[in-house]
Protein backbone atom coordinates (compact mmCIF):
# COMPACT_ATOMS: atom_id res chain seq x y z
CA UNK A 1 0.00 0.00 0.00
CA UNK A 2 1.43 3.37 -0.99
CA UNK A 3 1.88 6.23 1.52
CA UNK A 4 -1.05 8.26 0.22
CA UNK A 5 -3.54 5.41 0.47
CA UNK A 6 -2.21 4.43 3.89
CA UNK A 7 -2.42 7.95 5.33
CA UNK A 8 -5.87 8.52 3.83
CA UNK A 9 -7.11 5.36 5.52
CA UNK A 10 -5.63 6.60 8.79
CA UNK A 11 -7.41 9.93 8.28
CA UNK A 12 -10.71 8.10 7.75
CA UNK A 13 -10.19 5.93 10.82
CA UNK A 14 -9.55 9.00 12.99
CA UNK A 15 -12.58 10.86 11.64
CA UNK A 16 -15.59 8.58 11.49
CA UNK A 17 -18.11 11.17 10.30
CA UNK A 18 -21.47 9.92 9.02
CA UNK A 19 -23.08 6.50 8.81
CA UNK A 20 -21.25 3.24 8.12
CA UNK A 21 -22.36 3.47 4.49
CA UNK A 22 -21.02 7.03 4.18
CA UNK A 23 -17.71 6.04 5.74
CA UNK A 24 -17.38 3.05 3.41
CA UNK A 25 -18.16 5.20 0.35
CA UNK A 26 -15.60 7.77 1.50
CA UNK A 27 -12.82 5.20 1.86
CA UNK A 28 -13.59 3.72 -1.56
CA UNK A 29 -13.66 7.14 -3.20
CA UNK A 30 -10.44 8.37 -1.60
CA UNK A 31 -8.65 5.08 -2.32
CA UNK A 32 -9.65 5.47 -5.98
CA UNK A 33 -8.40 9.07 -5.98
CA UNK A 34 -5.05 7.97 -4.51
CA UNK A 35 -4.63 5.27 -7.16
CA UNK A 36 -5.51 7.61 -10.00
CA UNK A 37 -3.12 10.30 -8.76
CA UNK A 38 -0.37 7.68 -8.67
CA UNK A 39 -1.17 6.59 -12.22
CA UNK A 40 -0.48 10.08 -13.58
CA UNK A 41 2.80 10.48 -11.74
CA UNK A 42 1.97 12.05 -8.37
CA UNK A 43 4.12 9.90 -6.12
CA UNK A 44 5.63 10.42 -2.67
CA UNK A 45 2.30 11.91 -1.56
CA UNK A 46 0.71 11.74 1.86
CA UNK A 47 -2.78 12.82 2.92
CA UNK A 48 -1.43 16.24 3.93
CA UNK A 49 0.09 16.77 0.45
CA UNK A 50 -3.21 17.61 -1.27
CA UNK A 51 -3.01 20.70 -3.49
CA UNK A 52 -5.20 22.39 -6.06
CA UNK A 53 -3.33 20.76 -8.93
CA UNK A 54 -4.28 17.33 -7.59
CA UNK A 55 -7.97 18.26 -7.46
CA UNK A 56 -7.80 19.70 -10.98
CA UNK A 57 -6.16 16.53 -12.28
CA UNK A 58 -8.78 14.27 -10.74
CA UNK A 59 -11.69 16.41 -11.88
CA UNK A 60 -10.38 16.56 -15.45
CA UNK A 61 -10.08 12.77 -15.52
CA UNK A 62 -13.54 12.20 -14.08
CA UNK A 63 -15.15 14.65 -16.46
CA UNK A 64 -13.30 13.00 -19.34
CA UNK A 65 -14.80 9.66 -18.30
CA UNK A 66 -18.28 11.09 -18.79
CA UNK A 67 -19.42 10.49 -15.22
CA UNK A 68 -22.84 11.79 -14.20
CA UNK A 69 -23.22 15.06 -12.33
CA UNK A 70 -24.36 13.10 -9.29
CA UNK A 71 -21.25 10.89 -9.27
CA UNK A 72 -18.98 13.91 -9.72
CA UNK A 73 -20.65 15.71 -6.83
CA UNK A 74 -20.29 12.69 -4.57
CA UNK A 75 -16.60 12.35 -5.36
CA UNK A 76 -16.01 16.06 -4.87
CA UNK A 77 -17.76 15.92 -1.50
CA UNK A 78 -15.19 13.32 -0.43
CA UNK A 79 -12.35 15.51 -1.69
CA UNK A 80 -13.80 18.44 0.27
CA UNK A 81 -13.92 16.25 3.36
CA UNK A 82 -10.25 15.33 2.82
CA UNK A 83 -9.25 18.97 2.33
CA UNK A 84 -11.18 20.08 5.40
CA UNK A 85 -9.60 17.45 7.65
CA UNK A 86 -6.07 18.57 6.72
CA UNK A 87 -6.85 22.26 7.11
CA UNK A 88 -7.00 23.08 3.40
CA UNK A 89 -10.72 23.63 2.87
CA UNK A 90 -10.03 26.57 0.55
CA UNK A 91 -8.58 24.29 -2.15
CA UNK A 92 -12.06 23.56 -3.54
CA UNK A 93 -14.79 26.13 -4.16
CA UNK A 94 -17.96 25.47 -2.20
CA UNK A 95 -20.10 25.83 -5.34
CA UNK A 96 -19.81 22.99 -7.85
CA UNK A 97 -20.98 25.22 -10.67
CA UNK A 98 -17.65 27.05 -10.36
CA UNK A 99 -16.06 23.75 -11.42
CA UNK A 100 -18.29 23.42 -14.48
CA UNK A 101 -20.53 20.71 -13.03
CA UNK A 102 -24.16 20.77 -14.07
CA UNK A 103 -26.96 20.74 -11.55
CA UNK A 104 -28.15 17.27 -10.66
CA UNK A 105 -31.61 16.49 -12.00
CA UNK A 106 -33.75 15.85 -8.93
CA UNK A 107 -37.24 15.60 -10.38
CA UNK A 108 -37.76 12.07 -11.77
CA UNK A 109 -39.35 11.46 -15.15
CA UNK A 110 -40.95 8.30 -13.76
CA UNK A 111 -41.71 6.93 -10.33
CA UNK A 112 -39.00 4.93 -8.56
CA UNK A 113 -41.47 3.58 -6.02
CA UNK A 114 -41.24 -0.13 -5.28
CA UNK A 115 -43.27 -2.60 -3.27
CA UNK A 116 -42.15 -5.91 -1.81
CA UNK A 117 -44.83 -7.91 -3.60
CA UNK A 118 -44.20 -11.63 -3.25
CA UNK A 119 -40.43 -11.05 -3.03
CA UNK A 120 -40.63 -11.12 0.76
CA UNK A 121 -41.70 -14.77 0.57
CA UNK A 122 -38.31 -15.58 -1.00
CA UNK A 123 -36.31 -14.05 1.87
CA UNK A 124 -35.14 -16.88 4.12
CA UNK A 125 -33.37 -14.82 6.80
CA UNK A 126 -36.05 -13.67 9.24
CA UNK A 127 -34.09 -10.61 10.37
CA UNK A 128 -33.55 -9.42 6.80
CA UNK A 129 -37.23 -10.01 6.06
CA UNK A 130 -38.21 -7.96 9.09
CA UNK A 131 -35.92 -5.12 8.04
CA UNK A 132 -37.58 -5.04 4.64
CA UNK A 133 -41.05 -4.94 6.22
CA UNK A 134 -40.01 -1.94 8.32
CA UNK A 135 -38.53 -0.19 5.29
CA UNK A 136 -41.83 -0.56 3.49
CA UNK A 137 -43.95 0.42 6.50
CA UNK A 138 -41.97 3.46 7.65
CA UNK A 139 -39.80 4.52 4.71
CA UNK A 140 -36.61 3.64 6.58
CA UNK A 141 -33.16 3.56 5.03
CA UNK A 142 -31.39 0.20 4.88
CA UNK A 143 -29.07 0.95 7.82
CA UNK A 144 -31.93 2.22 9.96
CA UNK A 145 -33.98 -0.90 9.33
CA UNK A 146 -31.10 -3.24 10.19
CA UNK A 147 -30.12 -1.41 13.41
CA UNK A 148 -33.77 -1.00 14.44
CA UNK A 149 -34.54 -1.79 18.10
CA UNK A 150 -38.32 -2.11 18.48
CA UNK A 151 -38.23 -1.95 22.29
CA UNK A 152 -36.59 1.49 22.07
CA UNK A 153 -38.28 2.79 18.94
CA UNK A 154 -41.93 1.96 19.64
CA UNK A 155 -43.52 4.90 21.47
CA UNK A 156 -47.14 3.88 20.96
CA UNK A 157 -48.32 6.37 18.37
CA UNK A 158 -44.93 6.93 16.73
CA UNK A 159 -41.46 5.45 16.43
CA UNK A 160 -38.26 7.18 17.52
CA UNK A 161 -35.05 6.56 15.58
CA UNK A 162 -31.71 6.92 17.36
CA UNK A 163 -29.13 9.22 15.84
CA UNK A 164 -26.69 6.30 15.72
CA UNK A 165 -29.00 4.54 13.25
CA UNK A 166 -29.60 7.45 10.92
CA UNK A 167 -27.79 9.31 8.15
CA UNK A 168 -26.14 12.41 9.58
CA UNK A 169 -26.79 11.27 13.16
CA UNK A 170 -30.14 13.06 13.37
CA UNK A 171 -32.84 11.56 15.58
CA UNK A 172 -36.34 11.65 14.14
CA UNK A 173 -39.86 10.43 14.73
CA UNK A 174 -42.33 8.81 12.32
CA UNK A 175 -46.03 8.49 13.17
CA UNK A 176 -47.80 5.15 13.35
CA UNK A 177 -50.95 5.71 11.30
CA UNK A 178 -51.75 2.39 9.60
CA UNK A 179 -52.51 -1.13 10.76
CA UNK A 180 -49.66 -2.39 8.53
CA UNK A 181 -47.21 -0.31 10.53
CA UNK A 182 -48.49 -1.62 13.85
CA UNK A 183 -48.44 -5.22 12.57
CA UNK A 184 -44.85 -4.81 11.39
CA UNK A 185 -43.80 -3.34 14.75
CA UNK A 186 -45.50 -6.12 16.71
CA UNK A 187 -43.71 -8.70 14.58
CA UNK A 188 -40.40 -6.89 15.15
CA UNK A 189 -40.99 -7.01 18.92
CA UNK A 190 -41.56 -10.74 18.78
CA UNK A 191 -38.41 -11.32 16.74
CA UNK A 192 -35.94 -8.93 18.38
CA UNK A 193 -37.20 -8.74 21.95
CA UNK A 194 -35.02 -6.22 23.77
CA UNK A 195 -32.40 -6.31 21.01
CA UNK A 196 -32.09 -5.09 17.45
CA UNK A 197 -32.62 -6.69 14.04
CA UNK A 198 -28.94 -7.63 14.05
CA UNK A 199 -28.66 -11.17 15.43
CA UNK A 200 -26.66 -11.36 18.66
CA UNK A 201 -23.80 -13.27 17.02
CA UNK A 202 -23.39 -10.85 14.10
CA UNK A 203 -22.02 -7.34 13.59
CA UNK A 204 -23.90 -4.69 11.63
CA UNK A 205 -21.65 -5.19 8.60
CA UNK A 206 -22.16 -8.95 8.68
CA UNK A 207 -25.94 -8.58 8.82
CA UNK A 208 -25.86 -5.97 6.05
CA UNK A 209 -24.08 -8.50 3.84
CA UNK A 210 -26.78 -11.06 4.71
CA UNK A 211 -29.48 -8.52 3.84
CA UNK A 212 -27.84 -7.63 0.51
CA UNK A 213 -27.31 -11.28 -0.39
CA UNK A 214 -30.87 -12.20 0.48
CA UNK A 215 -32.28 -9.34 -1.60
CA UNK A 216 -30.17 -10.33 -4.59
CA UNK A 217 -31.14 -14.00 -4.34
CA UNK A 218 -34.83 -13.06 -4.05
CA UNK A 219 -34.69 -10.82 -7.10
CA UNK A 220 -35.26 -7.69 -5.02
CA UNK A 221 -33.21 -4.71 -6.18
CA UNK A 222 -33.16 -0.95 -5.52
CA UNK A 223 -34.95 -1.35 -2.21
CA UNK A 224 -34.48 2.38 -1.66
CA UNK A 225 -37.61 2.46 -3.81
CA UNK A 226 -39.57 1.43 -0.71
CA UNK A 227 -38.91 4.95 0.62
CA UNK A 228 -40.33 6.37 -2.60
CA UNK A 229 -43.46 4.24 -2.17
CA UNK A 230 -43.81 5.33 1.46
CA UNK A 231 -43.45 9.01 0.51
CA UNK A 232 -46.04 8.75 -2.25
CA UNK A 233 -48.52 6.89 -0.04
CA UNK A 234 -48.07 9.49 2.73
CA UNK A 235 -48.56 12.34 0.28
CA UNK A 236 -51.86 10.87 -0.89
CA UNK A 237 -52.98 10.24 2.71
CA UNK A 238 -52.12 13.80 3.75
CA UNK A 239 -53.56 15.60 0.72
CA UNK A 240 -56.24 13.35 -0.72
CA UNK A 241 -54.65 13.21 -4.18
CA UNK A 242 -51.73 11.37 -5.78
CA UNK A 243 -48.24 12.82 -6.04
CA UNK A 244 -47.07 13.88 -9.51
CA UNK A 245 -44.62 10.95 -9.62
CA UNK A 246 -47.50 8.56 -8.91
CA UNK A 247 -49.61 9.88 -11.76
CA UNK A 248 -51.20 12.85 -10.00
CA UNK A 249 -51.45 16.42 -11.22
CA UNK A 250 -48.38 18.62 -11.32
CA UNK A 251 -48.03 21.31 -8.66
CA UNK A 252 -48.76 23.99 -11.27
CA UNK A 253 -52.12 22.38 -12.04
CA UNK A 254 -53.28 22.54 -8.39
CA UNK A 255 -55.41 25.32 -6.97
CA UNK A 256 -53.72 27.80 -4.60
CA UNK A 257 -55.34 26.05 -1.62
CA UNK A 258 -54.17 22.65 -2.86
CA UNK A 259 -50.65 23.96 -3.39
CA UNK A 260 -50.61 25.08 0.23
CA UNK A 261 -51.75 21.64 1.37
CA UNK A 262 -49.18 20.00 -0.88
CA UNK A 263 -46.40 22.17 0.52
CA UNK A 264 -47.36 21.25 4.09
CA UNK A 265 -47.46 17.56 3.16
CA UNK A 266 -43.98 17.81 1.62
CA UNK A 267 -42.62 19.39 4.81
CA UNK A 268 -44.10 16.57 6.88
CA UNK A 269 -42.76 13.87 4.56
CA UNK A 270 -39.33 15.51 4.44
CA UNK A 271 -39.09 15.31 8.25
CA UNK A 272 -40.32 11.71 8.33
CA UNK A 273 -37.71 10.67 5.74
CA UNK A 274 -34.93 12.42 7.66
CA UNK A 275 -34.14 15.20 5.18
CA UNK A 276 -33.36 18.77 6.13
CA UNK A 277 -34.47 20.30 2.83
CA UNK A 278 -38.09 20.16 1.72
CA UNK A 279 -36.94 20.41 -1.91
CA UNK A 280 -35.53 16.88 -1.73
CA UNK A 281 -39.10 15.53 -1.67
CA UNK A 282 -39.20 16.24 -5.43
CA UNK A 283 -36.98 13.17 -5.84
CA UNK A 284 -39.70 11.02 -4.28
CA UNK A 285 -42.88 12.83 -5.24
CA UNK A 286 -42.09 14.64 -8.48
Amino acid sequence: MDDLTFTLRQLCQRNRDGSHATQADRIRSLTLAARQLGEVGFRQMRATSLKGKHVETLLARWQGEGLSAGTLKNRLSHLRWWAEKIGKAGILPSDNTALGIAQRRTVPHESKAKTLGDGLDRITDEHAAMSLRLQAAFGLRREESIKFQPAYADRGDHIMLKGSWTKGGRERTIPIVTSEQRDALDAAHRLAGAGSLIPAHKTYIQQRHVYDGQCKAAGLSAMHGLRHQYAQARYEALTGWKAPAAGGSSTKALTPMQRGQGAQARQTISRELGHERTQITAVYLG
